[in-house]
């Protein structure tokens, strides 16, 4: 396996990283090849898709034992479920697979082709082995049954920021935090509703606590 490019993101730890793709779709993330595969003709054609499917590896989460079971986060962590039956980091192969929104082409001159993509949950520097289309007529499936994942459709949180704290942040960058948040970054067996917790996004450290379905902004310090 060959790694192709790798995606930059806001996203330097893998804390707060989304758990699927498409969940915040705020997020955004630069798609730069290795210099071996900055063929331009290897992108030909590519601007006419709108969604694309990225293969790449949890390059955080690569271990030597092999797991059967896993604990999905949904699932408070306390029931198991076959590692295949899951989309958990924690996989024999440590391979990710995820459905982003192409939102534009870039010609660079230093870069080469660099893709933008957004809707992303990987962690900045991500691996990625691989770039192919996303194709309705048989990607889509809208009859599929998605087993326990199916009650967290509309899973959320509710944020609340001073007006204050939220000045500290790009304007542009503000859905994403919000969008990271929203989505619980916690261990989901941790309920301590005085607890602090730090995600980081950017050049920021989002401290934050959680009271019942309200996840609290506390500060935010520039590193």
């Amino acid at each position: 396996m060959k790694i192709i490019a790798r995606i930059h993101t806001d996203l330097p730890d893998k804390f707060g990283v989304p758990r699927q793709a498409g969940l915040v779709k705020e997020l955004t993330g630069k798609i730069v090849f290795e210099k071996e595969y900055r063929v331009p003709e290897s992108l030909n054609g590519i601007e006419e898709f709108s969604h694309l499917w990225l293969i790449w590896q949890f390059s955080e989460n690569i271990r030597e034992e092999f797991s059967p079971t896993v604990r999905p986060p949904r699932l408070n962590g306390n029931k198991r479920k076959g590692v295949f039956a899951t989309r958990s980091p924690f996989r024999p192969n440590p391979i990710g697979l995820s459905c982003v929104k192409l939102e534009r082409v870039e010609r660079t001159a230093n870069e080469g082709v660099v893709l933008w993509v957004s809707g992303i949950d990987m962690m900045d520097g991500t691996p990625i082995y691989d770039i192919k289309p996303y194709i309705t007529y048989t990607d889509s499936h809208p009859e599929a049954v998605q087993g326990f994942a199916e009650n967290f459709v509309n899973y959320g949180l509710e944020v609340e920021i001073t007006d204050e704290l939220m000045s500290l942040i790009p304007t542009e960058k503000q859905q994403g935090l919000i969008g990271i948040l929203r989505q619980d970054p916690r261990p989901s067996y941790q309920n301590d509703s005085e607890k602090i917790y730090g995600v980081r996004y950017m050049n920021f450290d989002v401290k934050f606590r959680v009271d019942n379905n309200k996840l609290i902004v506390t500060d935010i310090e520039i590193m």
